[in-house]
C-alpha cells in the first residue's frame, strides 16, 4: 500500500481508535559484552571483536555482565518498576545468521523489572503516562549487510556480510502495556514517550542512546479498534524505527493503512513492518511469530539472577536527577514559561544550553544562541543540534566576546559560522576574520564625519530636531566599517557632532 492509497488521518480517526504498543531496544554503554569479555567499541575491524562464547562455539560457556545487570536495574528503578526479587535467562530459539547461535539469550516470562509507569509531556503542557510492562536483559545480534538489492535487505540481494561484533553487546529491552486513550494524539504520544525515555537513560549514565547509530531503537506495534469497542484489533510490528520523528511518522502511517485496509473490508496481518524514511511509509517483512514460535526454554548455562534488596536500594540511592525533576528546576532557574522549556526540549538542547550556562555563559544568551542562529543551521543541514561542530564552552565563548563588546550580534553570527566551518575556536576566528567591533574613537569619529559629510540633507534634518533620521547615517557608519562598530556608540557620536538630543 502506497501513500496515496491511505485514508486520511482525520478519516481514520473519526472511525477507529489506536492502540499502541512500544519496545525500546537500548544498547548500554558496557566495556564488554553481555555474556563474555569481548570489547564493545564501535568500528573495528568486522568480526574482529569475538570469541567461542559469542560466536556459540561448543563447550563455550556464557558468563553474566554485573555491570549489565546494575544498569538494568537502575532502568527498572527510574521507571517506577518493581525489581524482581529472583529472574532467570532463557533461550529464543530461531535461525536466522545474525545470531551465530540460533538462539538469543534474553528474558521471557521472567523479567528484572516489570509493572513500572513514565510520565511524558506533550507539546502542549498535557502529561500522558505510559504504563511499563517490563524491561528486560538480552543481547543483541549481529549486522547483516545485504550486497546486490535494489533496497538493501535481503531479498533481491546477490549475498550477504556478517560483522559478529556486536552480537551479545548487552541491551535492555523495555516494553509498554498497551497505551490508550490516546486518540489523535497517538503519534505525538509515541514520540513524547521515545523522547523522554532517550532523556532518561542519558541521564542515567548507561548508553548515549543515539538512535542514528542503532544504540537506542523502537518497535511501533500498532492495531485500530472501531469505535465504542473492546477488543483489541490484529496489530503490526514496524521494526527498528532509529529516529524520533520517524517513531511519530510510523504510527501514523500505521493508522491511515490499518484504516484502509479495515474500511474496503480487508483483514490486518500479523506482521513485521520496514519503515521507509524517504515517505514515512512501511512495507511489509514477514509474518509475526507469537511466543511459542520461538521454543522458549530457560537457560541451563546461566544461574538465576537474584539482586539482593541490600543492592536495590543501593542503586536507588544513588540515581541522578531524573528529566522531567531536572527540566522544572532548570525552568525555574532560567525564568522562562513551560512553553519555552517544551520548545527547548524539543529541539534537543536543554544539555547543551545548561553546559553552555555551566561554562559562563548567562542562561539568556545560552538559550538565544542554541534556538537562534544554531537551530536554523541544524535545521538548515538537517542534522540534529548535539551533531553540529560547535561546543557549549564555544558558544559561552562568543556570548564572552559579546558581552564585553568585542562582537556584535552580526559578528558574532559570522563568528560562529566559522567555527561551524572548522575554522577554529571563536578567538581564532575573529582573530582571521579581523571581526573585533571597531572601539577606537579616532576611527568611529572619522567615519561618522565622512557619514555626515557625504549626507549634508539627513545630517541638516538631525540638526532641525529629526533625531529619529539618525538611523540612516547610522546605517551608512556600518557599512563602511563592515558591521564592525558599536552601533550604539556611533549614534551617541553623530547626535554629539549635530549638536541634537534625543
Amino acid at each position: 500500500m502506497t501513500v496515496t492509497d491511505l485514508v486520511s488521518y482525520e478519516d481514520a480517526l473519526d472511525t477507529y481508535d489506536p492502540v499502541m504498543g512500544l519496545e525500546v531496544h537500548v544498547e548500554l554503554g558496557t566495556k564488554t559484552k553481555m555474556f563474555c569479555g569481548c570489547s564493545t567499541t564501535l568500528g573495528a575491524e568486522p568480526n574482529s571483536q569475538t570469541c567461542p562464547t559469542c560466536l556459540g562455539m561448543p563447550g563455550s560457556l556464557p558468563v553474566v555482565n554485573a555491570i549489565g545487570v546494575e544498569s538494568a536495574i537502575k532502568i527498572g528503578l527510574a521507571l517506577n518498576c518493581t525489581i524482581a526479587e529472583w529472574c532467570r535467562f532463557a533461550r529464543k530459539n530461531y535461525f536466522y545468521p545474525d545470531m551465530p547461535k540460533n538462539f538469543q539469550t534474553s528474558q521471557y516470562d521472567e523479567p528484572i523489572a516489570f509493572d513500572g509507569y513514565l510520565d511524558v509531556q506533550l507539546e502542549d503542557g498535557e502529561v500522558f503516562r505510559v504504563h511499563i510492562e517490563r524491561a528486560h536483559m538480552e543481547e543483541d545480534t549481529g549486522k547483516s549487510t545485504h550486497v546486490g538489492g535494489a533496497t538493501g535487505r535481503i531479498q533481491g540481494a546477490r549475498h550477504s556480510l556478517l560483522d559478529y561484533n556486536r552480537a551479545g553487546i548487552p541491551l535492555i529491552e523495555i516494553v509498554t502495556k498497551p497505551i490508550e486513550g490516546a486518540g489523535e494524539r497517538a503519534p505525538e504520544v509515541a514520540k513524547a514517550y521515545v523522547a523522554e525515555l532517550r532523556e532518561l537513560i542519558k541521564a542515567l549514565d548507561v548508553s548515549e542512546a543515539r538512535m542514528e547509530q542503532g544504540q537506542m531503537r523502537c518497535d511501533v506495534n500498532l492495531s485500530l479498534r472501531p469505535k465504542g469497542t473492546e477488543k483489541f484489533g490484529t496489530r503490526s510490528e514496524t521494526k527498528n524505527v532509529n529516529s524520533l520523528r520517524s517513531v511519530e511518522r510510523a504510527a501514523r502511517f500505521e493508522i491511515q493503512r490499518h484504516a484502509a485496509v479495515l474500511s474496503s473490508g480487508g483483514t490486518i496481518i500479523q506482521e513485521t513492518r520496514h519503515f521507509h524514511e524517504e515517505d514515512g511509509s512501511t512495507t511489509s517483512g514477514r509474518i509475526k511469530e507469537e511466543a511459542e514460535d520461538y521454543r522458549y526454554f530457560p537457560e541451563p548455562d546461566l544461574v538465576p539472577v537474584a539482586p539482593s534488596r541490600e543492592w536495590v536500594e543501593e542503586l536507588r540511592a544513588v540515581l541522578p536527577e531524573l528529566p522531567r525533576v531536572r527540566r522544572n528546576r532548570l525552568r525555574e532557574e532560567w525564568g522562562i514559561s513551560e512553553h519555552d522549556m517544551q520548545s527547548i526540549l524539543n529541539a534537543g538542547a536543554v544539555d547543551l544550553i545548561t553546559a553552555t550556562v555551566e561554562a559562563g555563559a548567562d542562561s539568556a544568551a545560552a538559550r538565544k544562541w542554541w534556538m537562534g542562529e544554531l537551530a536554523r543551521r541544524a535545521n538548515e543541514d538537517g542534522v540534529e543540534l548535539a551533531a553540529l561542530p560547535i561546543t557549549p564552552e564555544q558558544v559561552a565563548r562568543v556570548t564572552a566576546l559579546v558581552a564585553d563588546g568585542s562582537l556584535n550580534d552580526k559578528l558574532a553570527r559570522q563568528t560562529i559560522e566559522g567555527v561551524l566551518a572548522g575554522e577554529g575556536d571563536p578567538d581564532t576566528v575573529v582573530e582571521k576574520r579581523g571581526l573585533k567591533v571597531v572601539s577606537d574613537e579616532g576611527a568611529l569619529g572619522t567615519a561618522v564625519d565622512e557619514a555626515i559629510a557625504a549626507n549634508a540633507a539627513i545630517a541638516d534634518k538631525i540638526r532641525g530636531g529629526k533625531v529619529a533620521a539618525a538611523g540612516a547615517l547610522v546605517g551608512a557608519v556600518m557599512k563602511a566599517t563592515r558591521g564592525q562598530a558599536d552601533a550604539a556608540r556611533v549614534r551617541e557620536l553623530i547626535l554629539e557632532r549635530l549638536g541634537a538630543k534625543e
